[in-house]
C-alpha cells in the first residue's frame, strides 16, 4: 500500500472553534488565546490493490483560483481526484468533513467533492451533525450526504469489501468511528481524533474536548498496544510532525 498525507497546514485552534493558520517558523503559539492546541489538518490517501481511498476531507478551502485545496493536494501527488474510489469518514466535524463537498455559485447548491467515489458515513453521525449544527459542524456542507446515492450509511461496527474494518466508538463525539485497512501482510490503523496524535498515545491524557475523554485515553492505550505488537502503521490526523508512524 501507498500512504500519502495531504497536508493542509497548521493551525491553532480554541473554544471559538476556529482554525488560524499558524506558520511554525515565525509565530508564537503563547501569543494565542490561553488553551489554543497546535493541530496539523491532514486527511490521507491510500492506494492498496484494490482501491484509492481517502480518510476524512480536510477544511474544504479553496485555493485563490477556485481548486479545492484537497483537490490540488491529490494532483500534486499525481492523483486525479475522479480516481479517487471509496471516501472513509470518521466523523463529521468541519475541520474532517469541509473537503465533503463544493457549492456551485452559479446554482447555488452544493455537490459532492468525489462524485465517482462512494462515501462510506455513520447513520447517526449525519443525524448528529445535523441537529448539532454550529459551531463544530456546518450542516449546508453535509447535507447533500443524506441526499446523494453514492454515500452507504454505515450502522456500528462491520467491514467493507473484505479489508475495510470500521468500529463506531462514540468516544471524541457521540458517533465516531475509526477504520483498520489491512492489504496483504500490511496493517493500517485511521483513529481520527479517538487517537489525533502521536504524543497522546504514549501518554495517559483525557481532553475535556472530547465527549468521552476517559473512553478516548483508554482506547488509544489499547490500540497502541495492540499496534505495537501487531506492527500497525498509524495515520496521525492533526500531528505536525508525525502523520505516518510505524508501530
Amino acid at each position: 500500500m501507498k500512504i500519502i498525507p495531504l497536508s493542509e497546514g497548521t493551525f491553532t485552534i480554541d473554544h471559538s472553534k476556529q482554525f488560524v493558520p499558524f506558520d511554525t517558523q515565525s509565530d508564537n503559539l503563547q501569543e494565542r488565546s490561553r488553551g489554543s492546541l497546535l493541530v496539523e489538518i491532514q486527511p490521507f490517501v491510500i492506494v492498496t490493490s484494490r482501491d484509492i481511498l481517502l480518510l476524512d476531507a480536510g477544511l474544504g478551502f479553496t485555493n485563490p483560483d477556485g481548486t479545492l485545496q484537497l483537490h490540488q493536494n491529490l494532483m500534486d501527488n499525481g492523483i486525479d481526484p475522479s480516481g479517487i474510489t471509496k471516501v472513509l469518514m470518521s466523523h463529521l466535524h468541519k475541520d474532517h468533513a469541509g473537503g465533503v463537498s463544493m457549492k456551485d455559485k452559479i446554482l447555488n447548491r452544493y455537490f459532492l467533492s468525489f462524485p465517482s467515489a462512494t462515501y462510506y458515513v455513520q447513520k447517526k453521525e449525519l443525524e448528529f451533525a445535523l441537529e448539532k449544527g454550529l459551531p463544530s459542524y456546518i450542516p449546508e456542507e453535509i447535507e447533500i450526504l443524506g441526499e446523494a446515492e453514492n454515500v452507504v450509511f454505515l450502522e456500528g461496527n462491520g467491514t467493507i469489501d473484505g479489508y475495510i474494518h470500521y468500529e463506531l466508538t462514540g468516544a471524541h463525539s457521540p458517533f465516531h468511528q475509526v477504520y483498520t485497512i489491512q492489504d496483504g501482510n500490511e496493517i493500517i490503523f485511521f483513529g481520527a481524533d479517538d487517537a489525533p496524535q502521536l504524543s497522546q498515545m504514549k501518554n495517559k491524557f483525557i481532553a475535556k474536548y472530547d465527549h468521552d475523554g476517559k473512553k478516548c485515553m483508554e482506547l488509544r492505550q489499547q490500540w497502541w498496544q495492540q499496534g505495537q505488537k501487531e506492527k500497525w502503521t498509524f495515520l496521525f490526523y492533526h500531528d505536525v510532525k508525525n502523520p505516518v508512524w510505524k508501530g
